[in-house]
């Protein structure tokens, strides 16, 4: 109980630094939010979005799940896309992952894990998509950690399939889409440079669902 209890004081203390350096911080904050990225992340307890980012509250909107997956039939992340893009008018989406992710290790063990097996199936499809590159790197380490950033691409592929993103880049010329990878061993953010406007134009011969108002 001793580090449940310690919040409390952590926040007591949060809010006093706060109002040290900003008295009206609470009240800029409690005006709304106007978020332009949208960060898509693992919800790993040692990858803290904000914290490595430096990103002040209100300049973030995030989400994080089980190996910051984005399936194409998942309600939870299609609502977060909907809202920060439609209601938010983010101009940045980010999918990041992380080296040493247990979501990504767990999905190339052969093991029956409950409840996460249809989770952590859509993993297993990215592998299934890479196989021959996959198979082709010696070395277990190096094919976790390559796996670990082609996943982040396909997220990020799956992001750009949604009608909402299609339209409002057709309208706005946003959001752009982006694939990081934190380096859980040096704290660097790595991007992957994944070229947005090839995924696009790659994803729309297949899911165009921006042409329509």
């Amino acid at each position: 109980m001793e580090l449940y209890n310690k919040i409390f004081q952590n926040n007591q203390d949060w809010i006093a630094s706060k109002k040290a350096s900003n008295i009206d911080f609470f009240k800029y904050l409690a005006e709304g939010q106007s978020p332009e990225i949208l960060y898509i992340g693992c919800s790993d307890s040692r990858v803290t979005a904000e914290e490595m980012t430096g990103i002040e509250p209100g300049q973030m909107f995030v989400h994080r799940n089980v190996a910051n997956l984005v399936p194409n039939n998942d309600n939870n992340s299609a609502s977060v896309i909907e809202y920060a893009v439609a209601h938010l008018k983010v101009k940045h989406v980010v999918v990041c992952g992380h080296y040493d992710c247990g979501g990504v290790k767990s999905a190339m063990q052969a093991k029956d894990l409950g409840i996460l097996n249809p989770w952590l199936r859509n993993i297993r499809d990215v592998y299934r998509l890479h196989i021959k590159e996959l198979n082709a790197i010696n070395g277990e380490e190096e094919r976790y950690r390559r796996l670990i950033e082609l996943n982040v691409e396909e997220q990020c592929i799956n992001v750009i399939k949604t009608a909402v993103v299609q339209r409002h880049y057709l309208d706005t010329g946003f959001p752009m889409v982006h694939g990081w990878v934190f380096d859980i061993h040096t704290g660097r953010l790595i991007d992957l440079k994944i070229d947005f406007y090839e995924k696009l134009k790659e994803t729309q011969e297949i899911y165009n669902l921006g042409t329509e108002k």
